[in-house]
């Protein structure tokens, strides 16, 4: 298995996007950032990888069919390997968040029955970006596990609601979407921006504005055009930029929190995500 492959097949870009998630849960419930931010946010990416394995292992054969060039179908990687590798980063999530503490891991292992429950269950069915969002939410909740937890629920809340809006425009990434999954999810953007300053102390209002706004900016064009022309091009491509937005709605989130110190590493988490997105210009997102 070259090491090529197998970050093709993690979608390993796509996993800054999820580095955020516990910062913004930490910041929000003021727990401590430090070594436990560090392990907490090792511990999503791994899980993230992990069911982005299983989302190849579960879909090969419709893969084989609608997406040849990717790992598995393509004979790159076989499908049980994908399965291991899957399982494997599973493990090393799970130690990673208990390693953070004993909240955080109870947390993860409900976040990661969420992760196979999706790719090997729920995906295909009406009730696949529920799913999807619960596993956004219960990962910022992992970074807020511990005294302060119920300051997480808002931004667990946001972050997930953005996940099914574009989850549901991503089932339209091969065939295209609909006009009704690409206007609401323009509406949830719409809704999740207004809603951060909102909620915002006033001594972080104006940070929250400037993200908020950055947050919209960086996703609303391209829902909007895909719900004048929900072709498949337009699904693939907001489904991309709702996917690379997570990060910029997580500096808003970070700076509502007060906790400059998160949005300035997400800030740059953002941009070394954007380097990468301009070098990967073909293939399905999800």
């Amino acid at each position: 298995m070259r090491t090529a492959d197998l970050l093709e097949l993690v979608r390993a870009p796509a996993a800054l996007t999820v580095v955020g998630d516990t910062l913004v849960g930490a910041s929000s419930a003021r727990a401590t950032v430090g070594g436990r931010g560090l392990a907490l946010s090792a511990s999503s990416v791994c899980l993230y990888a992990a069911g982005m394995a299983l989302n190849d292992y579960a879909d090969a054969d419709l893969d084989a069919v609608e997406r040849p060039e990717r790992p598995i179908p393509s004979g790159r990687i076989s499908r049980s390997a994908a399965l291991g590798v899957g399982a494997g980063l599973t493990g090393v999530g799970l130690v990673l968040a208990r390693a953070a503490g004993r909240a955080p891991g109870r947390v993860s292992l409900a976040l990661a029955a969420s992760i196979w429950a999706y790719d090997l269950a729920a995906k295909p069915t009406p009730a696949g970006p529920a799913v999807m969002a619960v596993c956004r939410g219960l990962d910022v909740l992992m970074g807020a596990a511990g005294p302060g937890w119920r300051r997480g629920l808002l931004p667990a809340g946001l972050l997930a609601a953005h996940t099914a809006a574009v989850t549901a425009v991503s089932r339209g990434e091969v065939h295209g979407t609909s006009t009704f999954a690409a206007a609401s999810a323009a509406a949830v953007t719409g809704i999740t921006a207004a809603t951060i300053p909102l909620t915002a102390p006033s001594a972080t209002r104006a940070g929250a504005v400037v993200g908020a706004a950055a947050y919209a900016t960086a996703v609303l064009p391209s829902q909007v055009e895909t719900a004048k022309d929900p072709s498949a091009s337009n699904a693939r491509a907001a489904t991309g930029t709702g996917i690379r937005a997570m990060v910029p709605l997580q500096v808003a989130l970070a700076a509502r929190a007060g906790h400059a110190v998160s949005a300035a590493v997400l800030v740059g988490v953002g941009l070394v995500g954007g380097l990468l997105a301009r070098r990967r210009r073909q293939g399905d997102v999800t």
